[in-house]
Order: structure tokens, then C-alpha cells, then sequence
């Protein structure tokens, strides 16, 4: 049997596949450039590939922006699901304080991926507007789930004021610095589930 009829199932391949690939030229394009401003054919090139592999993937660049999103929305899930511990409510915080201050004062950070991505999809009806508005609604069970186990008497309002202080310390990464940024936000988060 040589290698080129050998079962499927057993090829091993090194390197991403052709699908991830597009999703990675595209992350990278759309994260740095804006959604709008990246062509579906710059990611053709970057992912080098041909249209026809890009649109057998992805029928349009809406389907692939939703991808994207999701992509981003399962990345950010594990991260807080890792970091969130139900029995250290306030360590959680704290953890999550410092990795947002990190993340936000990196070099070449530009902000939250689903703010911005609504930033350029204005229209509520947009698939892409449902994927942000169904990543922050997760979001928000999050900061809620948090707020009970920290025994928060409206857990509802807390969730909204973490998500608010989590979207700002965002927006000051652009200005701040990881450490003064992670220990304004980790103060303010505390404030809130001490008030709750």
C-alpha cells in the first residue's frame, strides 16, 4: 500500500488544517485591521489558499466573521473557567483582574473583539451582533455566578457593574499600565462584591 492510498484515518498531518488556518489569518487580519477593513482576499494570501478552498469553508465573509467571534467566545470561556473557582469567589476576581490587566496592556492590544466587532456591525439583526450579544450574556452569568458564591444580595446588578469596570479596564489598556491597571480593576471589583 503506498502513502497515497493509505485509510484516511490514519494519516497523521502536522500543522493546522486548511479550515483553522483561515480562521487564524483571519483573527490575526480582523483583530489588528478592523472586520470591515480586511478583505476576504487578504486572507485568502495570508492563509494561502485559493477563493474556491476559502468560500468552500466559508460561503461568506459573514459566516467567517461569526466564526471568528466564536472562536474568540470559546477561547475567553476557557480562560474564565479555568481562573473561576467557586470556592474563592474574591480570588476569582482578583484573577481575572490581573489577566485582564495583562491582556489590555500588551503591545498590539486593541480592545475587546466583541466590542469592537458591534462597533462595526451597528445592525442588532446582524448575525454577528448575536454572537457578541450571546458571548456578553455568558459573560454576565459569569460575573453573576461570582457575585452569589461572594453571598451578593442582587446578583444581577453586580454582574452588570463587574461587566461595565471589565469593558473599561479594556478601554484604559490602551493607556495604563498592566500592573496599575490589574490593581485599580481587582480594587474596584472588590468594592462592588463588598457593596453587593
Amino acid at each position: 500500500m503506498t502513502a497515497d492510498s493509505a485509510d484516511p484515518t490514519t494519516r497523521r498531518t502536522s500543522g493546522p488544517s486548511t479550515k483553522e488556518r483561515i480562521l487564524l489569518a483571519a483573527s490575526e487580519l480582523f483583530y489588528s485591521q478592523g472586520i470591515r477593513a480586511t478583505s476576504a482576499d487578504r486572507i485568502i494570501e495570508q492563509a494561502g489558499i485559493t477563493k474556491v478552498t476559502f468560500y468552500r469553508h466559508f460561503r461568506t465573509k459573514s459566516d467567517l466573521v461569526v466564526a471568528y467571534l466564536q472562536q474568540q467566545s470559546a477561547g475567553e470561556q476557557e480562560w474564565i473557567s479555568h481562573v473561576h473557582r467557586a470556592d474563592d469567589p474574591v480570588g476569582s476576581l482578583r484573577a481575572l483582574a490581573t489577566d485582564i490587566g495583562a491582556a489590555s496592556c500588551r503591545p498590539g492590544f486593541r480592545g475587546c473583539a466583541f466590542i469592537n466587532a458591534a462597533a462595526e456591525f451597528s445592525d442588532p439583526d446582524d448575525p454577528v451582533r448575536h454572537v457578541v450579544a450571546e458571548h456578553r450574556r455568558w459573560m454576565l452569568a459569569r460575573f453573576a455566578d461570582i457575585a452569589s458564591e461572594a453571598g451578593a444580595r442582587d446578583t444581577d446588578s453586580a454582574a452588570r457593574q463587574l461587566m461595565i469596570l471589565r469593558d473599561g479596564a479594556m478601554v484604559n489598556g490602551y493607556l495604563g499600565e498592566a500592573s496599575s491597571l490589574a490593581a485599580t480593576l481587582e480594587a474596584a471589583f472588590d468594592s462592588i462584591i463588598v457593596r453587593a
